[in-house]
């Protein structure tokens, strides 16, 4: 189920729906774990990171890629996964983990995009 709620700064470019996103911050904020909830928001390393990484002219498969693996490390699996389930969906948390990485790095690329750190050659602009 898509929802119209967005992160700041996320145009939809890349990623349709952040429902899975909203529901794992409000389950890691209802468990006290304002440590995981301040690691799935991004911050000026990232942008730094992006910023690094876009004078290497990668493709954005590419940079998604680079971006998903550093998000990883930043994503709780069991409440990844509580959240897909709450969305009525039943993964793994190796899988949820991975997808909400995903969802992060495109997140970042489209925040990127808003503050010109890039652009997607070959995707209208925003």
């Amino acid at each position: 189920m898509e929802s119209s709620w967005s992160p700041p700064f996320a145009s939809r470019e890349l990623i349709n729906d952040y429902e899975p996103l909203r529901v794992y911050l409000e389950i890691a904020k209802s468990r006290g774990r304002e440590d995981l909830v301040e690691r799935a928001l991004l911050s000026q390393e990232d942008f730094t990171l992006l910023s690094d990484l876009a004078k290497r002219e990668l493709s954005v498969l590419d940079l998604m890629e680079a971006l998903k693996s550093r998000f990883m490390e930043r994503v709780d699996g069991d409440i990844a996964r509580e959240a897909f389930k709450a969305l009525g969906l039943n993964v793994s948390p190796d899988f949820a983990r991975e997808r909400l990485a995903y969802i992060l790095a495109g997140w970042l690329l489209e925040a990127g995009k808003h503050w010109r750190i890039l652009s997607f050659k070959g995707l209208p602009p925003s």
